[in-house]
């Protein structure tokens, strides 16, 4: 009688934990999608996922997204400062390193000291759930793999990573893994889905596979090759691709 008890006390525990993940809304493997960091928002795109600026893009407009069927991914600077943002000085100097090659004004952030990023960081995400948004982008969580101006590791990113997609899932977010290629295998469990750039253009869409394989979406955007180039290969790794301008404005040119 106590040993089904106790399972029972077990079943409703696990029931429990797994309700919020399975409540998380994450996208399906071949989900095509928009990203627009820049210029006035268009929303005539018939896709059922715009990703979009956090700062810059308002309540209104995440409602407006959410009426016409799309869900609202948040754009945020995970690992990197950036001198136009409005929590710009609640960053110390400790933290800022380097600068970003070809981003002025961004400087990589010393990610160890996640006791003085995380204020800053739950409160960013907490601006994303106040809008409305369904998930986060966490931006340049690969310092280890730059020139960072600190002594970062792979454990070092690893640790701030989950503990980024952990706060994430606190807030009742899904989460996207933005790149770091280098660790997928380790953070798929840990990630709802992933956002890599230019795979097909450096060889090295492979190493995003885990997540397909998990059944978690890859949503992929090259900036130079023609479709012609990686389209085929993107449909055969169930990959949602599709052709952006660096500057990520409203134009795409999508696989299909």
């Amino acid at each position: 009688m106590k040993r089904a008890a106790a399972l029972v006390l077990v079943a409703i525990a696990a029931f429990v934990a797994a309700g919020p993940a399975e409540a998380r809304w994450h996208p399906a493997v071949g989900t095509a999608w928009q990203w627009q960091l820049d210029e006035a928002l268009d929303f005539s795109v018939q896709v059922p996922v715009y990703d979009v600026d956090g700062f810059e893009t308002s309540r209104r407009q995440v409602a407006r997204l959410h009426t016409l069927g799309r869900h609202a991914v948040c754009y945020l600077n995970a690992g990197a400062w950036e001198r136009w943002r409005p929590d710009r000085d609640r960053f110390p100097a400790s933290v800022l390193g380097n600068g970003l090659d070809g981003w002025p004004g961004e400087r990589w952030l010393d990610i160890r000291k996640i006791g003085v990023l995380a204020p800053i960081m739950r409160d960013r995400i907490a601006r994303c759930a106040r809008k409305g948004f369904d998930a986060v982008e966490p931006d340049n969580i690969e310092g280890y793999a730059n020139g960072s101006g600190f002594p970062l590791t792979a454990a070092d990113q690893l640790r701030y990573n989950r503990w980024f997609a952990r706060a994430t899932h606190d807030a009742g977010l899904s989460i996207a893994l933005k790149n770091d290629l280098g660790q997928v295998r380790k953070l798929v469990p840990n990630y709802d889905f992933a956002i890599v750039e230019e795979c097909f253009q450096y060889r090295e869409c492979g190493r995003a596979s885990p997540f397909v394989d998990a059944g978690k979406a890859v949503l992929e955007a090259e900036y130079r090759l023609s479709r012609s180039a990686f389209c085929g290969k993107a449909e055969q790794l169930g990959f949602s691709s599709m052709r952006k301008r660096l500057g990520l404005g409203a134009w795409r040119r999508p696989c299909s």
